[in-house]
């Protein structure tokens, strides 16, 4: 095995790591990262859906989906990462506790009681401090969960925070549930890196013929070109989330507007403006402008800079119709 620890915080570059590594090299791994603050969402998730986009957008937050299923999490720089990638695999095992269970024993080698609880979490005492989800592709299985350290579960409490009126879609929802840091059960304190190091320790005694190994510059350069040419875009982050309806209702000075929309692979097919507002032009045809236009707000921003709502209705400003539309 392998054992590879990321010299990057970047979620877009970890994440590429993951489906590099599981597509491109043959050895069994075990791969270690943190990112700095991001969400991370599932691969059958829709994006807007799970997120406070808000707070998301205020702070600069990244949102990176991934390729395996599940519900939706928040990294930080207190938050350790753990990721096996296991070969010749002949199907997906059910469960999660054949990978989970040397992050376990070295939680009970700390004096913590800490379980795998339900489908796929590690809890404290009922408390969730790890979320864990896994993809097979080509015999090969990739699985990997969170480790809540000293993560700021205030900020991840903001951060998956949407208001869940305003969608209806068919895509995996995630579970909110009551959280807790590893810190929190530590009888003797110890920071992340002692904590990674005692982890690194137990693979190494675990897993036989385990050696670290370093990421040459190829391999650097074939994950930043998968980061440019699909981790950090809207069409992976947003625009694959299943089709869903959208609909949002707000007071303006110009009365009541609800905008309703139906959108696939991420782009507008369908929007209707409706309320108690007065228009000075055809209100039909400004509706029709927003069809095949991503359900993005720099791309919404674009549209309303060239086609101004306020030559169609009275007193509604583009400031609403984006309050609205996200």
């Amino acid at each position: 095995m392998r054992l590879i620890l990321s010299k990057s915080h970047s979620a877009y570059h970890n994440l590429a790591t993951e489906e590099y590594l599981l597509k491109n090299t043959r050895d069994d791994i075990f791969y270690l990262y943190i990112n700095a603050p991001s969400i991370i969402v599932g691969r059958k998730q829709n994006t807007l859906s799970e997120i406070n986009i808000s707070y998301v957008t205020e702070n600069k937050i990244p949102v990176v989906r991934r390729m395996s299923g599940g519900g939706a999490v928040f990294h930080d720089l207190g938050n350790l990462n753990f990721c096996f990638i296991i070969r010749n695999i002949e199907g997906i095992e059910a469960g999660f506790e054949k990978y989970t269970a040397p992050i376990l024993e070295v939680l009970h080698e700390m004096g913590i009681n800490a379980v795998l609880d339900g489908r796929n979490d590690l809890c404290i005492e009922g408390r969730k401090f790890s979320g864990n989800a896994k993809y097979l592709s080509e015999k090969s299985l990739l699985q990997h969960g969170t480790l809540l350290f000293t993560s700021a579960l205030s900020d991840l409490s903001l951060a998956l925070n949407p208001d869940k009126q305003k969608f209806t879609d068919k895509a995996v929802k995630s579970v909110a549930s009551r959280v807790t840091n590893i810190t929190e059960h530590l009888s003797v304190a110890i920071d992340l890196e002692t904590f990674t190091q005692r982890i690194i320790e137990h693979i190494l005694a675990t897993f036989h013929q385990t050696e670290f190994y370093d990421l040459s510059a190829g391999d650097i350069a074939s994950i930043e070109q998968l980061v440019t040419d699909k981790y950090s875009t809207w069409e992976w982050n947003y625009g694959s989330s299943p089709a869903y309806d959208y609909s949002k209702t707000i007071r303006t000075e110009g009365g009541t507007l609800t905008v309703s929309l139906i959108v696939k692979k991420g782009v507008i097919v369908k929007l209707n403006f409706t309320g108690d507002f007065f228009s000075k032009a055809d209100v039909d045809d400004y509706e029709a402008l927003f069809c095949k236009c991503p359900h993005n707000m720099e791309c919404v921003k674009l549209l309303l800079e060239e086609f101004p709502p306020d030559n169609v209705f009275i007193n509604i400003f583009s400031s609403d119709i984006l309050k609205a539309m996200f």
